[in-house]
C-alpha cells in the first residue's frame, strides 16, 4: 500500500485525470472533438491605474484625531511610517523604485481597548487600500492545523474584489502577536509552533511570492488547471508582498518586567536613580530588540518590525473625551438607535462622566464604554420604542439607577393629541386590512376608550391596539365566513373587552346563518 500522496503529486494526478476526461468528453462549453493546435490568445491585460497617494504626515494625523483620542505619539509615528511606505509604493508604480528600500512594518504595544485596531482601520479607510485584520493565535506553521498565514495575503485579494494589483499594496493587521512568542518568561510558556509561525510571517513581511490559490483549496486548484488547459492567461497566479504594509499588535504581558529588570541592572553605579524616572506605563517605551528576543521572538522576526510604538492606557478623562468628541463615539450609535423609533436622546455631561467612570472599572479600555452603555440602556431600548415617550435625557441619575428612571419616564409619558390618535388608528386599520383582507374602523367612543386604556398602560395607541386586538382577526374571519361581511365597525364594547364583544358577534353570525 502506497504512502500518503503529497499535494504536488495529487495535483499532477488530478491534471492527468482531467486531461483524459476532456479528451473523452470535451471541456465544458466545447464539443467532444480532439483539441486542435490552435491556441487561444489571452486578452490583453487592461492598463493599471497609477497609485494615487498625496498625503503628508500631518494630514494623516489630523484624520486620526477625528476618531482616536489620546495616543499622540502613536498617531505621529504611524503617520510618518505610513507616508514613507506609500510614497515608496507610488514611486515604484511610477518606475522610480528606491534601491534597497527597507519596509517600515509597525508594531503597536498596549493593553486592550486603547485604539490600536481603530488606528490602523482608520488609516486604511483614509487611503482606500484593502485592509485585513486577523488574530495571530489562529495560525499554525503548516496550515494543516489552524490557519495558513499566507491566507492573509489571499484575503487582501478578496477585500480588493479580486483585484490582485490593489491587493499588492494593502495593509495586513495581526493582533495578539505576543501570543506566538515562545519564551519561558511568559506564564504557561508557549508551544514550539509559535516559532514556526514567526518564521513564515517574517518571509511575508520581507518579500515573497504567495500563490493566489492555496494548495489545500482543491476547487481553486482544479479551476486553475482547467484554465491553463484552455489556454487562458495565468497572470495573477502569485501575489508579491513587497509593498504590503504589515502592522502587528499585542498587550505584551510581562514585557514590562523584562524591560524593568534591564533598566534596573543598567542603573547600578553612576546611573543610579534612573529607574524611578521610567516606572509605570512609561517602562515599555524603553523596550529594545533584546527585550523582545528575551520575550520570545526570533531576532529575524523582530527585525522585520522596525517601527515600534506604545499605546498607553486610557484614563476617565480620556474615555469621557471619546464619548464627547470622537466621530466614532458609541453615543452616536445609541442616538441613532432611539431615533429610528422617533425618540430624541440627549446625553448630559454628568451622564457621560458617570459612564466613563463605570467603564474604567471594566478594565477593557474604550470597549468598556459599550459594556456600560448596553447595561444601562438595555431596558430603555426594550420599553421606550413601544411607549409614548418621545425624548429623554441620559444623566448621572439614570446611569446609576436606570430602572427607576424608566418607571418615571413611562409614568410621565405625554398623552397623544386627538389628531395623532385618529391618524394612529387609521394606520392600524390599514395595516390590519392589508394583513387580513378585512376592513375595520373605530367609532368615536371606541377611540376615546382606547386612548384612556393606552394611557394607563404607558403604551402608544398603536402598540396598545396591536396587543389589545391580537386575536381579533380570528373572530372576524368566522363572522365573514358566516355572513359574507368584509367591513366591520368596532364600537366601545370592542375597545373595552374585545374577546367578549367578538364572542357575541360570532354567536350571532351562526344564528343568522341557520335562520
Amino acid at each position: 500500500m502506497s504512502g500518503p500522496t503529497s499535494p504536488e503529486e495529487f495535483q499532477k494526478q488530478m491534471q492527468d485525470f482531467l486531461q483524459k476526461q476532456f479528451k473523452t468528453f470535451g471541456t465544458p462549453g466545447f464539443t467532444g472533438a480532439e483539441p486542435t493546435d490552435t491556441v487561444t490568445q489571452p486578452e490583453p491585460e487592461p492598463a493599471r491605474a497609477d497609485f494615487d497617494f498625496d498625503y503628508k504626515p500631518r494630514d494623516v494625523k489630523t484624520h486620526l484625531d477625528r476618531y482616536v483620542i489620546k495616543q499622540e505619539e502613536a498617531k505621529k509615528v504611524l503617520s510618518v511610517a505610513l507616508c514613507d511606505h506609500y510614497n515608496a509604493v507610488r514611486q515604484a508604480f511610477d518606475g522610480e523604485e528606491q534601491a534597497h528600500y527597507t519596509k517600515q512594518n509597525v508594531m503597536l504595544i498596549g493593553p486592550t481597548g486603547v485604539g490600536k485596531t481603530y488606528l490602523i482601520r482608520s488609516i486604511a479607510e483614509l487611503i482606500g487600500v484593502p485592509f485585513v485584520k486577523a488574530d495571530a493565535t489562529k495560525f499554525s506553521e503548516t496550515g494543516y492545523v489552524g490557519g495558513d498565514v499566507e491566507d492573509l495575503v489571499r484575503d487582501l485579494v478578496r477585500q480588493a474584489d479580486g483585484d490582485v494589483d490593489r491587493a499588492r499594496y494593502g495593509i495586513i493587521y495581526i493582533d495578539e502577536i505576543d501570543k506566538i512568542a515562545s519564551s519561558s518568561e511568559q506564564q504557561g510558556g508557549r508551544d514550539v509552533s509559535g516559532q514556526g509561525v514567526q518564521t513564515t510571517l517574517l518571509k511575508l513581511m520581507e518579500e515573497t511570492e504567495v500563490p493566489a490559490r492555496s494548495q489545500h483549496d482543491m476547487a481553486g486548484q482544479i479551476q486553475a488547471m482547467m484554465q491553463g488547459m484552455r489556454g487562458g492567461k495565468k497572470e495573477g497566479d502569485t501575489i508579491n508582498t513587497r509593498h504590503i504594509l504589515f502592522v502587528v499588535s499585542g498587550a505584551f504581558a510581562h514585557l514590562d518586567k523584562i524591560v524593568g529588570r534591564r533598566l534596573k541592572e543598567s542603573s547600578i553605579g553612576f546611573a543610579a536613580g534612573t529607574q524611578e524616572e521610567v516606572e509605570g506605563e512609561r517602562v515599555l517605551e524603553h523596550a529594545r530588540t533584546p527585550d523582545f528576543i528575551k520575550f520570545g521572538f526570533e531576532p529575524e522576526f523582530i527585525g522585520r518590525l522596525p517601527v515600534r510604538v506604545v499605546c498607553h492606557p486610557l484614563s476617565v478623562d480620556d474615555l469621557e473625551q471619546i464619548l464627547k468628541s470622537s466621530e466614532g463615539s458609541i453615543i452616536r450609535q445609541y442616538k441613532q438607535s432611539f431615533a429610528a423609533y422617533g425618540i430624541d436622546t440627549r446625553f448630559e455631561d454628568d451622564g457621560l462622566r458617570r459612564i466613563a467612570e463605570l467603564a474604567i472599572d471594566e478594565e477593557t479600555g474604550a470597549r468598556g464604554l459599550m459594556t456600560v452603555c448596553e447595561k444601562v440602556l438595555r431596558d430603555l431600548k426594550f420599553e421606550l420604542p413601544s411607549s409614548r415617550v418621545k425624548e429623554f435625557a441620559v444623566d448621572a441619575a439614570l446611569v446609576d439607577d436606570p430602572g427607576t428612571a424608566l418607571e418615571t419616564l413611562l409614568a410621565n409619558a405625554p398623552e397623544q393629541e386627538d389628531n395623532e390618535v385618529d391618524n394612529t388608528l387609521k394606520q392600524f386599520a390599514e395595516a390590519f386590512s392589508g394583513q387580513h383582507s378585512l376592513s375595520i374602523k373605530f367609532t368615536d367612543k371606541a377611540r376615546k376608550q382606547l386612548t384612556r386604556l393606552a394611557k394607563a398602560s404607558s403604551l402608544s395607541v398603536y402598540e396598545f391596539c396591536k396587543e389589545h386586538f391580537r386575536d381579533l382577526h380570528f373572530g372576524l374571519k368566522l363572522i365573514s365566513k358566516n355572513s359574507g361581511r368584509t367591513e366591520f365597525e368596532l364600537d366601545e364594547s370592542f375597545a373595552e373587552n374585545p374577546d367578549s364583544a367578538l364572542s357575541e358577534q360570532v354567536v350571532a353570525s351562526y344564528k343568522n346563518k341557520k335562520s
